[in-house]
C-alpha cells in the first residue's frame, strides 16, 4: 500500500515511538521555533550507509524547492566514542541509529513530499501513515546525552589474541591477552619470561596487534 501524505486538516499527533536518538540540538531555541511556526523534529528512515548522502540531498531540495520556511534542519544522529586501535587512542564519531536521520519541519503535504521523495528515503517513523514528532522533553534529553563526554571504549583487542608490548620493562615482548578491564583501561597480557608465563598488567596504549 502506497504511503500517503498527511492531510492539510490539522490532527492531534500520536505519541512518539522513538526517543533514544543522539543529535546536536538547542531545545530552548527549538521550542521557540516550534511554538512560532509549528515545527517539530521527525524521525526519517533511509537506507543504512546513505545517511550523509540523504542529508545532503534533503538540504539541496530545501534550497531548490524554496522550503526554508517549512524545513529548518536535518541531522544525522551521531555520538563520539573512544577507540583503541593499533595501540593508539582516538575519538571517533559513529552513527547511533544506522538508517535514521532527523528532520525539523512544519509537517504538511508540501514538506512531506520534499522529504519523502528524496532519493534514499524510505519513509517517516510513525503510527500508520501519520509521521510522529519527538516531544520537547525528548529533545532536551537527547541534548544532554550529546553533551556528555565519550566514555565507552571500542577496543581492537580480544582475549586470546597475540599482541606486542611497545612500552615499559617488557618492551618488544609478545604475549597473549588474558583479560581486558575496560573500566580501568587496562589489559592483562601473559608473557613468556624465563620459561614460564607471567601476567603483566598494561595500559591499552602500551600494546599493539602483531
Amino acid at each position: 500500500m502506497e504511503e500517503e501524505a498527511p492531510k492539510r486538516k490539522k490532527k492531534e499527533a500520536p505519541e512518539p515511538v522513538l526517543s533514544d536518538i543522539s543529535l546536536v540540538l538547542n531545545p530552548d531555541k527549538d521550542a521557540e521555533k516550534s511554538e512560532s511556526s509549528g515545527a517539530h523534529w521527525y524521525v526519517v528512515h533511509c537506507y543504512s550507509g546513505q545517511e550523509n548522502k540523504v542529508h545532503h540531498a534533503i538540504m539541496q531540495r530545501i534550497e531548490t524547492m524554496n522550503m526554508q520556511d517549512k524545513i529548518f534542519d536535518v541531522v544525522v544522529p551521531t555520538e563520539e566514542e573512544i577507540e583503541i586501535k593499533e595501540g593508539k587512542r582516538r575519538t571517533v564519531e559513529r552513527r547511533v541509529f544506522p538508517g535514521y536521520i532527523l528532520v525539523q519541519m512544519v509537517m504538511d503535504e508540501d514538506s512531506w513530499y520534499v522529504v519523502r521523495n528524496t532519493p534514499g528515503v524510505t519513509g517517516f517513523v510513525g503510527m500508520g501513515n501519520e509521521p510522529t514528532p519527538l516531544r520537547p522533553e525528548e529533545v532536551a534529553q537527547i541534548k544532554g546525552r550529546m553533551e556528555t563526554p565519550p566514555t565507552s571504549i571500542k577496543l581492537d583487542y580480544q582475549v586470546g589474541q597475540t599482541v606486542r608490548i611497545k612500552d615499559g620493562p617488557f618492551n618488544e615482548f609478545t604475549g597473549t591477552v588474558g583479560a581486558i578491564d575496560t573500566e580501568r583501561n587496562k589489559v592483562r597480557v601473559m608473557v613468556s619470561f624465563f620459561g614460564r608465563d607471567t601476567p603483566v598488567e598494561l595500559d591499552f596504549l602500551q600494546v599493539e596487534k602483531v
